[in-house]
């Protein structure tokens, strides 16, 4: 996708940029930077979308998103109620390929950073525990550092991260695109909107109108633009939300079923095993079990 096009702020006097962005809210407009992205979560909680992959993201996790990568994290809506007094935090370090010199990369010893170059190209997750939690340490560290010791911390950071074979690739691929900037700001409508809306019926004409198109010519639309048809990027949303609430809050599966849009239990049921391969109530039991361990 060629979302707005997002100029990383960075002074004549650093080849690479470290940004801590703490507020209300994360940036939430879907937009995609020529620089690579490492960035830890710090506080907060919301919905990620990284080319045409919709997920969760949470304090703790750690992404590595790849050049001109559609992307935006947009924090759950109790973030943005007038008298919410949740925060939200990130520190992210972006660089390019130039940041240490334009033959860097072509050293025989770059080879495992490469790698991680290209595998972040469709957005990565970092799984591992321990590379999590060493890798944000270090990002606050490089937030206030100055001179050889930020390079030095950077690459130490990226070393760890081509050590890493624990991720999670996000988009399918890394030839997502829009044609134009028009484009981009309709798809972010779409998004924000379904992200806001998803808890009650949304039609097809509905969202067209949106979109200012037909109901048809809109689902061909998003069809080509994110590989999936709009009813199963709703349901994804819908059952993404109703995965949180089922361990954050204590409601039944019937009462989540409908505070997310679904309009009858079978399909939520049916639904909710196609994109998680569970049952809710087998959900419920795997992740309580682990969060015991």
């Amino acid at each position: 996708m060629k979302p707005l096009p997002f100029k990383v702020p960075k002074n004549t006097k650093e080849s690479f940029r470290v940004q801590e962005d703490s507020g209300k809210h994360l940036y939430d407009t879907l937009h995609q930077h020529k620089e690579w992205q490492v960035m830890s979560i710090e506080e907060g909680e919301g919905t990620v979308i990284v080319g045409d992959y919709l997920g969760e993201f949470k304090v703790g996790d750690l992404f590595v998103i790849g050049e001109n990568m559609p992307h935006v994290f947009r924090n759950d809506s109790r973030y943005y109620e007038e008298e919410s007094e949740l925060k939200a935090k990130a520190v992210s370090v972006y660089f390019d390929k130039d940041s240490f010199g334009k033959e860097f990369f072509q050293l025989p010893e770059m080879y495992g950073l490469l790698e991680l170059m290209r595998r972040s190209s469709r957005g990565i997750r970092i799984l591992n525990e321990d590379i999590k939690v060493s890798v944000s340490k270090k990002l606050k560290e490089l937030y206030l550092m100055n001179g050889m010791m930020k390079t030095i911390t950077l690459l130490d950071i990226l070393h760890q991260l081509t050590e890493c074979t624990e991720i999670e690739y996000l988009a399918s691929s890394n030839n997502l695109s829009f044609e134009n900037e028009v484009e981009s700001k309709r798809m972010d409508k779409i998004f924000k909107f379904t992200i806001e809306e998803y808890h009650r019926p949304i039609s097809l004409q509905e969202i067209a109108d949106k979109s200012n198109m037909t109901p048809n010519a809109f689902c061909r639309y998003f069809k080509k633009r994110t590989q999936k048809t709009y009813v199963t990027f709703l349901n994804e949303v819908r059952i993404g939300q109703a995965c949180k609430i089922l361990l954050e809050e204590n409601r039944t599966v019937t009462e989540v079923c409908y505070h997310v849009g679904f309009s009858n239990l079978s399909n939520f049921n049916r639904k909710f095993k196609q994109f998680t391969g569970l049952t809710p109530t087998q959900y419920i039991q795997k992740h309580k079990v682990a969060l015991q361990i």
